[in-house]
């Protein structure tokens, strides 16, 4: 066995990892064993180099990745949770705070930042990736927002990128919780997930390749990645026959009619495919069924609001919502979510109230109002800056 190196075996004990060539830095989640999920040592330290690397006129390009078989499975739930409980609710809050600042940075970001997601993909780590300039996704991508299972909403920019996918795309991932792996990588490129698809064993020299870019051009940039990417997967969701029944079902005004039209349409399917429902038909109704009825509520409010906002407005929004869950004065769901999926594990979690008839407007409007008794130094305040200069690069296959 090969003894590893003093700087090898340092580095090991590091969550995130910031490697220097020439005029690129690379930013590594170096917590494999925990699926590099992100906590707020982690994104402080991330925050702090991004803002370096940004305002270094000799770096030209920024590459975002995960070691391991996850890229990043998301936010430290549990750690927040533990906060909240052990010390006040305004811990946690300061920690999803920083988070969503780090977000703000990646979105507003004014040099290249390639993302190469490879593996798993999830809350946290989604909002930290998918508004990156370039997102890279291979076979072992799995894409998903399951926050409103555990009693929370997806959230971290998702009403900002998930509201601007194709139709009501972006309604059916967040309510469903649904994931999109590697084998329906085509639907996250053709959708705008990700911007390029690339083998896996071709990452690595994809990964070298872009160490050398001696430019901030995005068009450069561009060729590099092309000469990696896979040309013969589908680009196109108009080609993927759930699309237009997904449109139908997921643009009612209220889950209650979205769950309504999902039972008409697995009757509908059961007619034409003779008593054989389509399955992601039935995997959605269970889906929400089994989900929190006030984060559902609260995530198709949160999306359609977010189809006419800014990031910035958006990210306000979902700390307010956070903030008001954290207190537990309006819901008890996110500490019950968490209690059946990630501590008792019992999966059994018992919402209140437990159905989305009983859940009043008034108490959703409750969780949408910023605190009277928040101070600035709880506010989420932003500071002014220009869109990404690249925007979002759609993938030229």
């Amino acid at each position: 066995m090969k003894a590893l190196s003093t700087t090898e075996l340092f580095c090991r004990g590091l969550p995130v990892l910031f490697v220097e060539h020439l005029g690129v830095r690379k930013v590594v989640l170096n917590r494999p064993s925990k699926l590099n999920y992100l906590t707020v040592e982690m994104t402080s330290q991330m925050f702090r180099k991004l803002q370096i690397y940004e305002d270094d006129h000799t770096v030209n390009l920024v590459i975002l990745k995960g070691n391991g078989k996850a890229f990043c499975s998301g936010g430290d739930v549990i750690g927040t949770m533990c906060y909240i409980l052990t010390r006040h609710w305004s811990f946690g809050a300061m920690g999803y705070k920083k988070l969503l600042t780090v977000v703000y940075l990646i979105a507003t970001y004014k040099k290249p930042l390639v993302c190469l997601i490879n593996g798993v993909v999830m809350g946290g780590g989604a909002g930290i990736s998918m508004l990156g300039s370039f997102r890279v996704v291979t076979e072992n991508t799995v894409f998903a927002m399951p926050e409103a299972s555990i009693g929370l909403f997806p959230d971290v920019s998702a009403s900002h990128f998930l509201s601007k996918l194709p139709g009501y795309f972006g309604e059916y991932l967040g309510l469903t919780g649904v994931c999109l792996d590697g084998a329906k990588a085509s639907p996250m490129l053709a959708c705008g997930l990700a911007t390029h698809f690339v083998f896996s064993k071709d990452l690595p020299l994809l990964e070298h390749a872009l160490s050398s870019v001696d430019s901030s051009n995005a068009s450069e940039i561009l060729s590099v990645i092309h000469k990696f990417l896979v040309r013969k997967i589908q680009s196109s969701l108009h080609c993927w026959n759930r699309l237009k029944s997904i449109n139908k079902c997921f643009s009612r005004q209220t889950v209650e009619g979205i769950l309504h039209s999902l039972y008409y349409c697995t009757v509908q399917e059961n007619e034409l495919l003779e008593n054989l429902a389509e399955k992601w038909i039935a995997d959605a109704v269970t889906n929400i069924k089994f989900t929190s009825p006030t984060s559902l509520k609260i995530f198709l409010r949160s999306i359609r609001e977010g189809r006419g906002q800014t990031i910035e407005q958006c990210l306000v929004r979902e700390y307010t919502i956070f903030s008001n869950i954290a207190r537990r004065k309006i819901t008890n769901d996110f500490y019950e979510g968490s209690r059946a999926i990630l501590f008792d594990k019992d999966k059994k979690p018992k919402w209140d109230p437990p159905k989305l008839e009983l859940v009043r407007a008034e108490t959703v409007d409750m969780l949408f109002k910023a605190l009277e008794d928040d101070d600035d130094g709880n506010c989420l305040q932003l500071p002014v800056r220009s869109s990404n200069l690249l925007g979002h690069v759609r993938s030229k296959l």
